[in-house]
């Protein structure tokens, strides 16, 4: 565990997850602790209403696992505090924050989410996200074990909206099974950043 994030953070803390809003303040000043060197100051221009973060300090992702398992710790007697503190975390929406809740929840089972990690996921959207957060985000939570929804989910999803749809393609793209029953969810959906795109067709041309 990086130093200052182990030193910032000590013992577990079970009565501060009572609070979400004193955990919030806590946790902002974990992701300053873990900020190598002098870059303490966040960035605050890249707007939430454009797709970006209300904040990004630059906190490496070995500090925020570090971080992740240490909310883990502290709730772990009740996880529905860790729970509760999911949306919150995804609502103030900085880039540090997005990275622990795909964290939690590739680390959490339905049971104690009470709903499964994917819908939990979903539901949080906005109408604009940044969808490579979310593609790192879906990658996490594959590899703490969570099987990629389904085609059925996926079409059902896609149905929502534009950025639902968008994200449907990027989960299916996580699937090692290819995409071949899907391609009509992945050809209508809308136009996307180089990113997207890239994915997108990289689907269509496994299935040539």
């Amino acid at each position: 565990m990086d130093e200052k994030v182990a030193n910032y953070l000590g013992d577990p803390q079970p009565k501060l997850l009572r609070s979400t809003r004193k955990t919030l303040k806590f946790l902002r000043g974990a992701y300053s602790a873990g900020v190598p060197g002098m870059m303490s100051k966040p960035s605050t221009d890249l707007l939430a209403n454009s797709g970006g973060f209300s904040f990004h300090y630059g906190c490496p992702n070995p500090a925020l696992r570090d971080i992740a398992s240490w909310i883990l710790t502290s709730g772990q007697e009740k996880p529905r505090r860790i729970a509760k503190l999911i949306p919150a975390l995804w609502k103030r929406h900085g880039q540090e924050d997005l990275v622990v809740v795909g964290l939690l929840l590739a680390n959490m089972s339905e049971e104690e989410l009470g709903v499964s990690p994917w819908m939990a996921l979903i539901h949080m959207f906005g109408k604009q996200e940044p969808l490579g957060a979310l593609l790192e985000i879906g990658e996490e939570m594959k590899r703490g074990g969570h099987e990629i929804p389904d085609d059925a989910w996926l079409a059902a999803m896609a149905g929502q909206s534009s950025l639902w749809h968008q994200v449907a393609v990027l989960f299916a793209s996580l699937r090692t099974e290819g995409s071949g029953e899907i391609r009509g969810l992945i050809t209508t959906a809308p136009a996307g950043g180089e990113l997207f795109e890239r994915i997108r067709n990289r689907l269509l041309s496994q299935e040539n």
